[in-house]
Formats: structure tokens, C-alpha cells, sequence
């Protein structure tokens, strides 16, 4: 059995235990997170009306924070002695799949 959710902004396909590193959400470690599907996948049933994915909970727990790469910007106008130097690092949260369940 597996799901697809909606997490940070992105869809993520997951299984119990499995491992996904999402946009930070706010929440102590080792707490738990609801997660809201998007499909759910269960051998031959393909579950993906709304009515339906309502009973499914997906539950997670919030392993660590973490921060993703350093990503430089840097902007240069030509001829002129322009130049801007920015970086970002996007703030992660790592989740681990504790359980997918139906009502």
C-alpha cells in the first residue's frame, strides 16, 4: 500500500517507513504530522475521490530540521559596475511515514 500527498507544495509518493524531506513545518521532533492524500493506492483498488480520501490518515513524525544547499545568486549588469551577490538556503523538515490507515 502506498499514497501519494500533498507536502510543502509538492506531491510526494509514500509507504510506511519511508522517508521524505519536506518545506519546514513547524513542530517539535518526534512529534506527529498529519499528512493530506492525494491517492492511495491499495494492490489492484486505486482510491483518488475526494469523499473517499477524507477517511484516509496518513501519519508521520518529524525527524529532524534541516537546511537544504546554499544556493548562490548573483546578478551582473555589463559596463556599468552592477553587480549584486545574494544566497538562500531553504529551511527542510525531515519526516518519517509511521502510518497509513482507512476508516
Amino acid at each position: 500500500m502506498y499514497a501519494v500527498v500533498r507536502a510543502g507544495g509538492r506531491q510526494e509518493k509514500v509507504e510506511v517507513g519511508s522517508v521524505i524531506t519536506v518545506d519546514r513545518i513547524a513542530g517539535d521532533e518526534k512529534n506527529s504530522v498529519a499528512l493530506e492524500p492525494v491517492l492511495l493506492v491499495d494492490g489492484d483498488k486505486v482510491t483518488h475521490d475526494p469523499k473517499a480520501l477524507a477517511k484516509v490518515t496518513v501519519t508521520a513524525e518529524v525527524m529532524n530540521d534541516l537546511r537544504g544547499p546554499k544556493i548562490v545568486i548573483h546578478k551582473f549588469k555589463n559596463k556599468t559596475g552592477y553587480h549584486k551577490r545574494q544566497g538562500f538556503r531553504s529551511e527542510l523538515t525531515r519526516l518519517k511515514v509511521t502510518d497509513i490507515s482507512t476508516k
